[in-house]
């Protein structure tokens, strides 16, 4: 089996055996193998040849107490975040945090990387492409409660990553209209463009002839909207909101158990709330979503209809 050593070791474990084995006095022993008195002292004091690790006994951080490093390493086996997401949420809490102290600290107890299963999930990945704000992406997926099946409506704002979403029991083209209605009206600014798939609560089937426009399409029509549709199996579709999809159910129907729709309504509400307006993102550099609006207000008020502060009233960093 090969030797693990250090880069400048000057022994091999058949050498420290034989100083750990030999009577001969630390003079010889450092004559015969070119070695310094210590050297020898050293592994004559030893009862293994392994090098041992370098540093203190017990690392701890030097600009982080007991309690702080606890809340850290609580906080994200809690929540498996991405390391910035960590550091934004903890330095509201622990302003002299830094990323690399943060960083060391998670290498200590073996938390640095993240679970297989969520080291994609947790991550805000920025677009390749930027977009001016108003650019949404809508998506529908099956949820289930005690009550049985229900349909999760969720629109993501593919710049500023504000999301909304709403529960119905039916999933047809009426409902699909009326969610990008009240979307519309969540939004403090313009929405220029939509993006959905090919289902037929969003768009005709094609090869369908119909003179009567789809009613997602008047809405758009009305608003000024342009109406976009993802590419058939092409696998960079509209991830985004697919994304979101996954990540609402693990934060809902995977955790808890709902015995009716209006308690996972409710749940659904406040979580959206805290995450549009708590949790720091990565890809808009530190800022919660509404925080992000908030900003672009001061910007490019020109997108906006109206001061955002009165959409979104409480805190929001």
């Amino acid at each position: 089996m090969a030797q693990v050593l250090h880069q400048r070791a000057k022994t091999t474990h058949a050498i420290r055996k034989d100083i750990q084995r030999s009577s001969a006095s630390v003079a010889e022993l450092s004559r015969r193998y070119n070695l310094n008195p210590k050297t020898v002292r050293k592994w004559q004091r030893r009862s293994s040849v392994e090098d041992e690790r370098m540093g203190p006994k017990q690392p701890s951080s030097t600009s982080l107490s007991d309690l702080e490093e606890a809340a850290a390493i609580t906080f994200r086996r809690t929540t498996w975040l991405a390391l910035d997401d960590c550091l934004f949420a903890l330095q509201r809490f622990i302003p002299h945090l830094t990323r690399s102290s943060l960083h060391r600290l998670y290498v200590r107890h073996g938390i640095s990387q993240l679970p297989r299963q969520t080291d994609e999930a947790m991550v805000d990945k920025p677009s390749f492409k930027h977009y001016p704000i108003g650019y949404l992406h809508m998506d529908i997926c099956e949820i289930r409660t005690g009550e049985g099946k229900a349909y999760l409506f969720v629109a993501v704002d593919r710049t500023s990553k504000f999301v909304h979403a709403r529960l119905n029991r039916q999933a047809q083209r009426k409902q699909a209209a009326e969610f990008l209605e009240d979307t519309l009206q969540q939004l403090p600014y313009r929405v220029h463009t939509v993006l959905t798939d090919n289902g037929s609560q969003f768009a005709k089937r094609p090869g369908t002839e119909s003179y009567k426009p789809h009613r997602f399409d008047v809405v758009c029509h009305r608003h000024g909207i342009e109406h976009r549709l993802t590419r058939p199996f092409h696998p960079w579709t509209n991830g985004q909101v697919e994304r979101m999809n996954r990540t609402i159910k693990e934060a809902t129907v995977r955790s808890f158990h709902y015995a009716t729709l209006g308690e996972l309504s409710a749940h659904l509400k406040d979580y959206l709330w805290a995450y549009n307006s708590a949790r720091p993102l990565r890809a808009l550099k530190g800022k919660t979503p509404i925080g992000f609006i908030l900003d672009r207000w001061q910007d490019d008020p020109e997108r906006f209809h109206e001061d955002p502060a009165h959409y979104f009233p409480g805190p929001y960093t």
